[in-house]
């Protein structure tokens, strides 16, 4: 049998499976089976180019810092052991985050002697690229990545507010049943310059409720909007009982209608506009994607739970299900996300 379980933790981690190294279909349901993850990868592109599993520890100059969306970036003039000057480039997350875990577009300038970790670019030894893990600057602080994440003891009195994703992205599950013979191909021919988020356009729904960034929730009377810090995504969710429009109207996040059921809001997205990796991990999405997300309320009301399914039967078998909790921060402001094209696909490599 062809079967991909997947559970991720802040974009991207994924495992296929396979009898015998061969896929074969099968007319039977798989079982789903949940995994928790708790390590760090990329914000915008898939973390499966680093490799995990191995840590480069680097001593160098910096010879540019680049405080930019979606990523920042270091760069570190690095001697080798022949004693020859090699440079490096050191991948962060994007300019809020880092802001939140304690770096400023003032941390570093050039000739800064500094100690960097990271897990290397798994797509080649060739390449100077890693994912960074920790920085000691010159003075000896050291500063990590996605350290900025923060639980707050007020309680929410609705769902309306600023969450934060950035805690929750590092026990976020998703979970893929089986997959259809094309999402299977698609996938197996995917490269990381078919990522759509290269070129700045923003990851669909549910992907981007899974992003660790901040979020906000405006409650009206006829409608709701969610809004994601990260490429400046606003949903507007319909609530005054109309239907969907015709499929001739497709657009990158869809059209939502919502309901409430109690407390819970009820969210149903349909009319996406095909993506290339709109569900995750290379496997595309298309017309008949529809998305169905609860956004609920802890029991302590310090959170927000956001779980979703999302069926797709021209690329899933099974419907995928995920979820991730928002931790509530009233003094929260989501920032400005400028994405530039030309970085944002830096970390692609000819």
């Amino acid at each position: 049998m062809s079967f991909l379980f997947c559970c991720a933790v802040e974009y991207y981690s994924v495992l296929k499976v396979s009898r015998a190294g061969k896929q074969v279909k099968s007319s039977y349901v798989v079982g789903i089976v949940a995994v928790f993850v708790t390590f760090q990868v990329s914000g915008h592109h898939s973390g499966t180019i680093f490799d995990r599993n191995s840590i480069v520890t680097l001593v160098g100059t910096v010879t540019h810092y680049d405080w930019t969306n979606p990523h920042v970036y270091v760069y570190l003039e690095v001697r080798d052991a022949g004693g020859e000057l090699n440079e490096w480039q050191l991948e962060l997350d994007a300019t809020a985050i880092s802001m939140r875990s304690g770096w400023t577009s003032n941390t570093l300038i050039p000739g800064d002697i500094v100690t960097v970790r990271g897990n290397p670019d798994r797509r080649s030894r060739n390449r100077n690229h890693a994912l960074l893990i920790s920085l000691r600057t010159p003075d000896g602080t050291i500063l990590e990545p996605r350290t900025g994440g923060r639980a707050s003891n007020v309680r929410a009195t609705g769902i309306g507010g600023v969450w934060d994703g950035l805690r929750g992205a590092n026990t976020r599950t998703y979970i893929y049943g089986e997959l259809t013979e094309k999402a299977i191909a698609a996938q197996a021919d995917y490269e990381e310059s078919d990522n759509p988020t290269s070129e700045c356009v923003a990851f669909p729904s549910p992907t981007i409720v899974s992003a660790p960034y901040l979020h906000e929730i405006e409650v009206r009377d006829d409608r709701v909007f969610i809004r994601t810090e990260l490429f400046n995504v606003e949903r507007t969710v319909f609530m005054d009982g109309r239907g969907h429009p015709g499929s001739e109207k497709r657009t990158n996040q869809g059209h939502s209608i919502g309901w409430w059921e109690g407390d819970i809001l009820v969210v149903e997205t349909i009319n996406f506009s095909d993506s290339r990796s709109g569900n995750r991990n290379g496997i595309p999405s298309g017309a008949q994607k529809r998305v169905v997300e609860r956004f609920e309320l802890s029991e302590d009301r310090t959170q927000l739970v956001v779980s979703y399914t999302v069926e797709d039967p021209e690329h899933l078998v099974d419907p995928m299900t995920g979820s991730i909790p928002w931790d509530y921060v009233p003094d929260g402001a989501l920032s400005p996300f400028d994405c530039d094209p030309n970085i944002a696909s830096r970390y692609i490599f000819d």
